[in-house]
């Protein structure tokens, strides 16, 4: 089983490739050297709450998505749809309230169109 550490790790790896960032940029975001970033996605540095914090703010990702599924491994399929979610989530994140409301209504018939089918 990993460490926290690790899984941690990994998932803020899998979200910062997700959005095309590299490790040097998301420590200048986060006012760390890529060397530092690097041990934290290797599960070799402890990171603090205010570190993942600013990290979580600056990949867009609520800080609890880089925790869950500590007891096990996402399957690929899971992973896969994690990574969509936090896509979807991500290019939601600066949109005015009247634009969610749109999107939020539109999802709502699409939905049902699919759920109608089957």
């Amino acid at each position: 089983m990993l460490s926290l550490a690790s899984h941690v790790g990994r998932n803020i790896s899998r979200a910062r490739k997700l959005r095309g960032i590299t490790q040097e940029q998301l420590g200048e975001m986060v006012g760390q050297p890529q060397s530092y970033i690097s041990r934290i996605e290797r599960g070799e540095k402890n990171l603090s709450l205010e570190t993942l914090e600013k990290i979580s703010n600056s990949l867009g990702v609520d800080p609890d998505r880089l925790l869950i599924r500590f007891q096990r491994e996402p399957s690929k399929l899971q992973a896969e749809r994690e990574a969509l979610v936090d896509k979807i989530v991500a290019s939601l994140r600066d949109r005015k309230t009247k634009e969610l409301k749109i999107i939020a209504n539109l999802v709502t018939d699409v939905l049902k169109a699919i759920d109608s089918k089957d």
